[in-house]
């Protein structure tokens, strides 16, 4: 070999392999290949560089002088090379944001939006989780929460108002039917409720005006339900169950497609949607390009509904 000139790389690699592992079997196992052809690249390495590099003492491998010389420069370098090529990968793809959404709003609206989110913000990379309520940013690892504004979030966070809230109670359309048959609200149609949001009707009531009927039991049972989870009692209300209460996001797309009606339609029920974070948005483009989107988004969808929200912030 030519002073200077360094042996194939491959023989390095499959030579470290084994000086650290202490074994040939094990070393294959990790390169993926045979154990014959890690034995002829250490083979090829020894003779290219005219030294001993293992010894073999009671069917163990042992490094040579040479070859411990040899595997603490391998380390070093292949060592440089794994930080470098993790630098040039974090400088090319960024970390992608992460954001907490509340469940039933993530699967029934963002979740279907995301294609649209990709077209228009291409290089947003975007993690999603799932979470209500309050949000702690460090344990949870989360860089944007997006949330109702019906909890304290304290002192230590930044809120970004969204869009406003507007519900309605919605249901089948053979089920509104019967309602209007009856000529409302009443105990012929079960009231769907969900633990999540347990004042959700009587803030409807509330912005509405229209009364609620009271729950009592009749010959098909009570006349209102409770489930666990937002999402169940919506899900329930699809199959003709009785009539939700629904947000108008959550429900925007099945309402347009005639899956589900709304015959008392949405009232604003005073309170609404924030992008939360643990820093101010200005300070972060992806983060300000996020809101923005969401903004338009949620906008989008009430004028789906023949809404017409007032002028936010853009």
């Amino acid at each position: 070999m030519v002073p200077g000139q360094l042996p194939p790389l491959g023989t390095l690699r499959a030579f470290e392999s084994v000086a650290r592992l202490g074994s040939v079997v094990r070393a294959a196992a990790e390169l993926h290949v045979t154990p014959g052809a890690v034995s002829r690249q250490v083979r090829q390495l020894e003779e290219a560089l005219d030294l001993l590099l293992f010894e073999r003492r009671n069917r163990a491998l042992h490094l040579t002088p040479a070859g411990q010389a040899l595997q603490e420069a391998c380390a070093d370098a292949l060592g440089t090379l794994t930080q470098a090529v993790a630098r040039l990968r974090a400088t090319a793809q960024p970390a992608p944001l992460v954001l907490s959404c509340e469940p039933t709003l993530a699967m029934r609206w963002l979740i279907p939006r995301l294609p649209a989110l990709q077209a228009d913000l291409p290089m947003l990379r975007l993690h999603l989780l799932t979470a209500g309520g309050p949000v702690d940013f460090a344990a949870d690892r989360v860089d944007v929460a997006l949330r109702r504004n019906d909890f304290a979030w304290g002192s230590h966070g930044f809120a970004e108002p969204l869009a406003p809230e507007w519900m309605a109670p919605v249901c089948t359309e053979p089920v509104a039917q019967t309602l209007i048959r009856q000529g409302g609200l009443g105990a012929g149609v079960p009231l769907l409720h969900t633990r999540t949001r347990p004042q959700a009707w009587a803030r409807w009531s509330t912005a509405s005006g229209q009364p609620l009927p009271r729950v009592r039991m009749h010959a098909r049972g009570l006349a209102a339900q409770q489930f666990e989870h937002f999402y169940l009692s919506l899900q329930a209300a699809g199959a003709g169950l009785g009539v939700a209460m629904a947000s108008a996001y959550m429900v925007v797309d099945d309402v347009r497609a005639g899956r589900l009606v709304a015959p008392f339609g949405f009232v604003d029920d005073g309170t609404g949607y924030v992008l939360l974070s643990p820093r101010p948005l200005a300070a972060d483009a992806r983060q300000q390009a996020l809101l923005a989107w969401l903004r338009a988004q949620m906008r989008a969808s009430l004028r789906g509904l023949g809404l017409n929200p007032a002028p936010g912030p853009s």
